[in-house]
């Protein structure tokens, strides 16, 4: 397998809703602000990543309160209880306006590089909300991945390993708090290529490692950068 090629991508960057649909969220403006609307610290995280490592970074622009694209579009989750009562016309606005063009996009690069004779890592940068349903999340960092993907798993301890060499006071856990194989942006592209091919890694990052001291979310940030092309040079 050749050495990979950086893709990052970030599903949730935008709390963004277009004039047209701004009705919607009237008396709900603060969902808006939330983990719901979008992932705080991640198109942050994201461009940052892509700027160290020279790689392409894909962001989506509005809501997934509108249309999540980190969702197939088989999946009911596409759609939040408020845009799902939109009607159709409203509906495909948004996946024509939105949702295909940022997924045309990822894909028409993933293509150009494999066509090429590349192989791929495409890194998705997302971040999770420290207490959900009541309950506190313990995990700092997850990195999530298929473990019937033997690429994907030794890719993801080597990450693992490296971020805990440089940040052990952190909890660094795979696959957590969700699973690596749950539908996402990233399935569709792992149905149609190889492991040799094509490697699929989520970042989770902890919101309240964003939300606090700029400083140390920046001094993080330099971590991840670092821990990142560690791996990517094979945990030299």
């Amino acid at each position: 397998m050749p050495d990979p090629v950086l893709l990052i991508s970030c599903e949730h960057a935008a709390n963004h809703v277009p004039p047209r649909f701004r009705g919607l969220f009237e008396g709900h403006e603060a969902v808006l602000q939330s983990h719901r609307g979008y992932d705080a610290g991640a198109v942050e995280l994201a461009e940052y990543l892509a700027g160290e490592l020279h790689a392409p970074c894909f962001r989506a622009q509005i809501t997934r309160l509108l249309v999540d694209h980190n969702r197939s579009p088989h999946n009911r989750a596409l759609w939040s209880e408020f845009s799902s009562r939109l009607d159709a016309a409203d509906k495909e606005w948004l996946l024509e306006s939105y949702y295909r063009p940022f997924r045309g996009r990822v894909s028409a690069w993933i293509a150009a590089r494999i066509t090429a004779g590349q192989s791929v890592l495409h890194l998705g940068v997302h971040s999770f909300t420290p207490v959900l349903d009541g309950k506190p999340r313990t995990t700092d960092i997850g990195i999530l991945y298929d473990p019937q993907r033997a690429e994907e798993k030794a890719f993801a301890r080597l990450l693992q390993r490296a971020f805990q060499s440089a940040r052990p006071d952190l909890r660094v856990r795979m696959n957590d708090p969700y699973r690596g194989v749950s539908d996402g942006h990233q399935s569709d592209y792992r149905r149609h290529y190889t492991g040799g091919h094509y490697m699929a890694i989520e970042l989770e990052i902890n919101q309240s490692l964003v939300i606090g001291a700029p400083e140390g979310w920046q001094v993080l940030q330099r971590d991840l950068g670092a821990s990142l092309r560690e791996a990517l040079t094979g945990g030299a």
